[in-house]
């Protein structure tokens, strides 16, 4: 087949998602199309079966805001005509899901049929999209894809919760490939980042009020004054200097590495002992399940999908959003010792194998399969 994928080229969970989509489905023979206005961050290989295709939005002055829906629209439709694209796939609603819409309709006036899969990632349904100004748009485009895939039950609820959606829903969680991880980073330099009695703690996310920064933050305060521990913070947000001058509050400024975006994030969490994730919506929980196929056990608070992935009392602990208390005590109770440790990493490993992209990304090729047999 050949697909066209459209997403976010960010550090978000959804192009992270979709890139690595494309990247399998290309190893499995494939043809794959990216769709967006520069290469995303997972992307680092181009060639006969992955392109890129840069959407420009030319800088007219008319316009307060560059019109990169239209621009969008029209790339997809040069892109699929061009290269004979057999369907077309994006991921969030808002506004690849309504910018594929507008490019089927116009490549219909010429007589070519291309079903668009949507695949909704979160915020695009439970925040953004919510929004009054964007609900009708999305309940229109949600409702015109010919397929529609949610990460999580917890996101396929909301989804009907909130909108007034006359699909059928399908459930494909987010996936990772666990073979890559099992021979990965020997030597994992631990000793750069921390003494070897301390416990290496990690949060990674968007650093966004959603991530509930300052609970991070309070957890690892509690837990390091049991367990000599430092916290890596990695990633970029509105948060960031909030968090910067709690931890100089609290006396822990020198505990506290704050890492920035990184490529490197396996071998960050191949030294970590613990990942913190307290937020207060999570639609999967990607970054919990990147730490658990490294092993590394999950903290986090029990809110959308993230029960569908961390595992209470297996992979990790599960606490209501906001109880801190909790999750240090949780903390605490997997670092105090080894041997204790080790069978929460156990734990961790064995459960994110349950998401493994060989288990996963079939699924994907079953739906496409049933869209293209519907033209």
């Amino acid at each position: 087949m050949k697909i066209a994928i459209v997403c976010y080229p960010t550090f978000g969970g959804s192009g992270v998602v979709a890139t690595e989509l494309g990247i399998e489905l290309s190893k499995k023979g494939h043809e794959i199309h990216f769709i967006t206005y520069k290469q995303p961050v997972r992307l680092d290989l181009l060639g006969t079966t992955i392109r890129f295709h840069e959407v420009v939005v030319p800088d007219y002055p008319l316009f307060t805001y560059q019109p990169y829906e239209l621009a969008l629209s029209s790339k997809l439709v040069d892109t699929i005509r061009k290269y004979q694209i057999d369907i077309l796939h994006v991921h969030y609603a808002i506004p690849h899901a309504y910018a594929g819409y507008m490019a089927k309709k116009m490549l219909e006036e010429e007589g070519i049929f291309i079903p668009m899969v949507t695949t909704l990632h979160g915020t695009d349904i439970t925040l953004v999209g919510n929004h009054p100004y964007y609900k009708p748009a999305v309940t229109f485009s949600i409702n015109k894809s010919d397929i529609v895939t949610s990460v999580s039950e917890s996101l396929k609820i909301d989804t009907l919760r909130l909108f007034n959606v006359n699909k059928d829903i399908k459930v494909v969680p987010n996936f990772i490939d666990t073979e890559k991880f099992e021979a990965q980073y020997k030597d994992c330099q631990r000793e750069l980042m921390a003494l070897p009695e301390e416990r290496i703690i990690t949060h990674i996310s968007n650093l966004r009020p959603v991530k509930r920064i300052p609970d991070v933050i309070a957890i690892f305060h509690g837990i390091q004054k049991e367990i000599p521990a430092k916290l890596i913070i990695v990633g970029e947000g509105p948060e960031q200097i909030a968090a910067m001058d709690q931890c100089k509050e609290l006396g822990i400024k020198d505990r506290v590495i704050f890492l920035g975006n990184s490529n490197e994030i396996d071998k960050i969490l191949c030294f970590s002992d613990l990942f913190l994730l307290p937020s207060e919506r999570e639609s999967f929980g990607l970054a919990a399940l990147e730490a658990m196929v490294n092993g590394v056990p999950v903290i986090s608070t029990n809110a959308g999908g993230l029960s569908e992935v961390n595992v209470d009392g297996v992979s990790g602990y599960l606490s209501n959003v906001g109880d801190v208390a909790t999750m240090i005590a949780d903390g605490i109770k997997i670092l105090r010792d080894d041997a204790t440790l080790n069978e929460f990493k156990k734990g961790a490993r064995s459960e994110a194998k349950k998401f493994d992209t060989h288990a996963i990304v079939p699924k994907y090729e079953e739906l496409y399969e049933s869209a293209l047999a519907a033209i």
